[in-house]
């Protein structure tokens, strides 16, 4: 089968609710909608009950829970019955180890470093700093300390399959069998009496506990047990001994005894941020980081799923978290060289295996180019296309009214510095201790830098990394970027000038080591030794800059929460429409196949939610007059803990918002669903422990999370707070009108502009989604079909067409129109491919009273235009349940279009209209009053 690359691509979250068999029911919609390639979260063997798939645990199957290897194929032969592909989400960065079932991890814990994949995870087996886990890993998995867990008898030994066992409630960990002896040979003396007539039970025994490191000791200890009573009594009497369930020796001392024989530490959970010496992901301990720079790994773990790519039952892969690899780009074209190896042929150009990668990018920062790649999973394009619908004009007083409120006057760039600081010194402290003791071992060795003390190196590196620009940098084994040099010169600049009471020359070490910018000349070793820094250097900046910014300070900072996004960047307040337009140009002629999503499974609120609080740009000092007046309301339902009002302004503020964004549009019942109520308590409850404020994960403050609870539950009782909920939802109703037309301009934005549009579960129909796990909620597929069936149906001539349109965007609250704008976006993408694959972008000029308020551009190869007309900003155009609608809305507003179009006739892919543009002064032009007559936005071809 022909790999073709994608037109566009739909997401679905695969899951034990979710299946193969539920995907396959779904194709003949999807394909009727337009979409090219099915785009799939994980599909490998996960941790039992994931509902992510992230958590891998055997990379050489499919997951179970999704469904057998025929309903795998009945699902791609599906796909490939209506002429559709599928896109892979791929985890190389790590796999799930809070289970039984990794045999990777197993073994690593059964045999140490020694073990066949004793260098598959990224695990530090030998630090200075901890010499108590050399050769051991730290497992902190206890919820209590091990000394109690010990003493309460919840650890114990067990006997599986020839295979001795220590538990934890359901958690199991492996024996190391060298020593299998402190088990088998705990009271030898009382088995050897009790088989003095069996010499050969008893010297088969002695043999196989010789050899219990040799293969086959397993099977063989396991038959002699099932076929021997008096030895499988001996070894259970021996185990309830070291249990604590029959007389002898303290249980305690020899299970701890036997315990410190493992290449393992079971440890207390909160001992992980200090002790645990592996990299995780991000600061999960269940998630362990591989190192997939070495071959053997990436090829085992890559192996079923090439075979999967040569049967042509996956078309392309998204690859998760690159940044956490050791060397990106060297996997980026490990990947690409195993692709063409499969193919024979030549790894080059159109011939790459289509992969995006989902790298989150600073705001100015740019996609490394020599990445084999064709883009990025889109964060990039959530931002700056959102940007747009932000009002910058009103900046300045939404910044002051925000102050104001919270009493406080922090700017988000010194937040996110504060806040990088705060994860590195809870949640990553010990990998900051690692970094630190290698670093002070480099320093030691050279005579100009041997004076640094481990303190100052360890704060010196925490302070670099908190004002770090971006995720990472890319240094590697060969020679340092202009880019990298720059990123880690700018990082040093300006680490030095927030700390001037700080010596200086100690951050210009780090920079030096670093970019190896010592005057002094250095060996191969020394320099490996360099690289080896900078290489964990990266891999902890990115973590803590995910967890700083994205998990908590987005959490604090909520001056206009829809800026709040992966990647994005609340402190930039808009964006002029030449800026996007130079953006998308750029993204055209760099990576036109880079995924447009409005929506991902990972994004902190839904595209219509964003939408919607965007127009409170247009309207801030009414916005803050209701914030007020609401708050004055709501006053009788806060709470006083230590003197403080909860919950507190921030929070208060924060919920708002999310009420604003999030509130359901169906029922006029004054009752508020319990569903609905429910679903913004669980977000608050995240919210506070993200921010890390009030409330953390770590140590849940169970009194402010009541009250905030309390003061939800409250506020939105109509028989308490029927003052409050009448002025809301009056207000609500405008800033949801306005926002539903937002989301058609950004959902045709995604569309049309460069890039694969990609569409996240459901979104095609309105969706007021919050953080995961909300936004994982299932999706009606049944009800999406059948109202696609319906469009289908009423499509017809031009006039018709027209009233049509008119009435789903009259009645766009039921969320057709949105699909309506999807479904004939779409179509039209896979009926002119090169058009919107390979056409320039052309920016278009707009003139008139209402210049401002329009975005648009052309898509033009040599057969044919596309004309793109997005309208923002409307809440200034007319009354909320008005729509921006000809002469009255547009007036003289008219956009200017090349000469050589010049009496061509366009047909409106919405309204079925068609439409000449005049001449003008410039060139040509068209009207906005005749553009945008009947429908909102405007989807012209030519």
């Amino acid at each position: 089968m022909t790999i073709a690359k994608p037109i566009s691509t739909y997401r679905l979250q695969f899951h034990a609710g979710f299946t193969f068999a539920d995907a396959r029911k779904t194709i003949p919609y999807l394909s009727a909608l337009g979409v090219s390639h099915v785009y799939t979260s994980p599909i490998f063997k996960a941790r039992p009950g994931s509902m992510h798939g992230y958590d891998v645990i055997d990379f050489s199957m499919l997951n179970p829970e999704l469904g057998a290897r025929a309903d795998f194929d009945a699902y791609t032969d599906a796909l490939a019955a209506h002429g559709m592909q599928q896109i892979v989400d791929i985890v190389p960065n790590h796999m799930g180890v809070a289970t039984n079932e990794n045999a990777w991890w197993n073994d690593c814990l059964e045999n140490g470093p020694a073990s066949t994949h004793g260098e598959y995870f990224d695990i530090a087996w030998r630090d200075e700093a901890r010499p108590y886990l050399h050769d051991k890993v730290l497992l902190p998995v206890l919820g209590e300390t091990y000394g109690e867990a010990l003493a309460q008898g919840k650890l114990k030994v067990i006997l599986e399959a020839g295979a001795f066992f220590v538990t934890y409630y359901e958690r199991r960990f492996p024996i190391w069998p060298g020593s299998y002896s402190c088990i088998l040979y705990h009271r030898i003396e009382m088995l050897r009496q009790r088989l003095a007539n069996d010499a050969a039970a008893l010297g088969e025994y002695d043999n196989i506990a010789a050899s219990a490191q040799q293969p086959g000791f397993k099977p063989a200890l396991a038959a002699l047990a099932a076929g021997n009573e008096i030895i499988a009594a001996f070894i259970e009497e021996n185990l309830a001994i070291f249990n604590g369930a029959a007389a002898g020796p303290s249980s305690a001392d020899l299970l701890h005894d036997l315990l410190n024989r493992q290449f393992y530490r079971l440890a207390f959970w909160r001992t992980a941020a200090d002790e645990i010496n592996y990299r995780r992901f991000f600061d999960i301990n269940d998630l362990a980081a591989l190192r997939m720079e070495r071959p053997e790994v990436f090829a085992q773990a890559h192996a079923f799923l090439f075979g999967l790519i040569a049967d042509g039952k996956i078309a392309g892969l998204r690859v998760d978290h690159p940044d956490g690899l050791l060397d990106p780009a060297a996997y980026f074209a490990r990947l690409q060289e195993r692709f063409a190896a499969s193919r024979e042929q030549p790894l080059a150009g159109k011939d790459l295996l289509y992969v995006v990668a989902e790298k989150i990018l600073a705001a100015d920062e740019a996609l490394a180019a020599d990445w084999p790649i064709h883009g990025t999973t889109g964060y990039d394009f959530i931002n700056k296309i959102n940007a747009l619908f932000v009002d910058s004009a009103s900046e300045t007083s939404m910044t002051r009214h925000y102050n104001e409120w919270i009493g406080s006057e922090v700017p988000f760039e010194k937040l996110t510095v504060e806040k990088k600081l705060q994860v590195l010194q809870s949640a990553f402290a010990g990998a900051l201790d690692t970094l630190a003791g290698e670093l002070e071992r480099i320093a030691k060795a050279e005579r100009n830098w041997r004076d640094f003390t481990l303190n100052e190196i360890r704060a010196g590196l925490g302070e670099l990394i908190a004002v770090f620009p971006v995720y990472r940098s890319y240094i590697t084994t060969g020679s340092v970027s202009d880019h990298d040099i720059e990123i880690v010169e700018a990082a040093v600049a300006a680490v030095i000038e927030n700390n001037p009471a700080r010596e200086a020359s100690v951050f210009e070490f780090i920079g030096d080591v670093l970019l190896a910018d010592d005057p002094a000349p250095k060996d191969k070793a020394r320099l490996d030794e360099y690289r080896k820094f900078a290489g964990k250097f990266q891999q902890l900046t990115a973590p803590v800059t995910a967890k700083g910014i994205e998990d908590t300070a987005f959490y604090i900072y909520n001056r206009l929460v829809s800026l709040n996004e992966v990647g994005g960047d609340p402190g930039r307040f808009g964006i002029a429409p030449g800026a996007l337009h130079a953006w998308l140009g750029n993204r055209q002629e760099n990576w036109p196949l880079g995924l447009s999503p409005l929506s991902t499974h990972d994004t902190k609120r839904s595209e219509d939610i964003r939408a919607r609080l965007n127009v409170l740009s247009e309207i801030p000092d009414e916005w803050w007059q209701r914030v007020a007046r609401w708050s004055r309301l709501n006053e009788p339902h806060q709470r006083s803990l230590n003197g403080a009002p909860a919950p507190d302004r921030n929070d208060e503020y924060l919920l708002y918002q999310t009420l604003l964004g999030a509130w359901p549009l169906e029922g006029a019942s004054d009752d508020v669903p319990g569903e609905f109520v429910t679903r913004i308590q669980n977000y608050m409850r995240k919210a506070l422990r993200e921010a890390k404020v009030h409330s953390t994960w770590t140590d849940p403050n169970a009194d402010y999370e009541t009250a905030v609870t309390e003061f939800i539950a409250a506020i939105l009782r109509a028989d308490r707070s029927a003052i409050f909920l009448q002025d809301f939802r009056a207000f609500q109703r405008r800033i949801s009108h306005f926002g539903l037309l937002n989301s058609l301009s950004l959902t045709l934005l995604r569309l049309t502009a460069p890039g694969v549009p990609d569409t996240y579960q459901g979104t095609e129909l309105w969706d007021f989604s919050l953080v995961d796990p909300d936004n994982r909620r299932p999706v009606d597929f049944q009800k999406r079909e059948a109202l696609l069936g319906e469009l289908r149906g009423k499509i017809g001539s031009s006039e018709n067409r027209i009233k049509f349109a008119r009435q789903l965007i009259a009645n766009k609250d039921d969320g057709r129109v949105k699909l309506f704008v999807t479904w004939q976006g779409l179509t039209r993408r896979r009926e002119q491919p090169a058009l919107f694959a390979d056409g320039d972008y052309v920016p278009l000029r707009v003139t008139g009273a209402r210049r401002d308020h329009i975005f648009s551009f052309l898509r033009r190869d040599e057969r044919s235009v596309a004309l793109v007309i997005v309208p923002r900003f409307l809440s200034r155009l007319g009354p909320a349940g008005e729509l921006p609608l000809g002469e009255s809305a547009w007036g003289d507003t008219r956009i200017l279009l090349p000469a050589e179009l010049r009496n061509r006739t366009f047909e409106n892919v919405f309204t079925g209209e068609n439409i000449v543009p005049g001449p003008s002064r410039d060139a040509c032009d068209l009207a906005l009053s005749e553009a945008l007559k009947y429908f909102p936005v405007a989807l012209f071809v030519c």
